[in-house]
């Protein structure tokens, strides 16, 4: 059986290395030359990343809809479900631990007296 799923062409990969490139600078641009009034740097910082983030799956991950492409997707999307489940689950036992395992305002008197 042949694999007829493509790896990306050098042109490919360098448009992907250059978009890469451009992204970054733009970034950097943002913080340190002042393009972008203040209250947007973060903003704008996050646009670029996740632009950043869409060039690399693309480009190098080839993760995309195409024939050959959707099994790489779909085992990334999966992957990050599980992480998303297993990051939040572990946020909500903390949550819940440090709020029920916190000292609370009652004096052990009137502790004593609820029971």
């Amino acid at each position: 059986m042949a694999h007829t799923s493509s790896h990306g062409s050098a042109a490919s990969i360098l448009w992907g290395f250059l978009l890469s490139l451009v992204l970054t600078a733009l970034a950097f641009g943002a913080v340190m030359a002042g393009a972008v009034p203040r209250g947007a740097v973060l903003p704008a910082i996050t646009l670029l990343a996740v632009a950043q983030l869409i060039v690399q799956l693309v480009f190098f991950l080839h993760l995309g809809l195409g024939q050959g492409r959707r099994g790489n997707t779909a085992i990334f999307l999966l992957t990050a479900m599980l992480i998303g489940i297993v990051v939040s689950g572990s946020l909500w036992v903390m949550h819940n631990a440090n709020h029920n395992m916190s000292p609370t305002q009652m004096t052990i008197a009137a502790a004593r007296n609820r029971d």
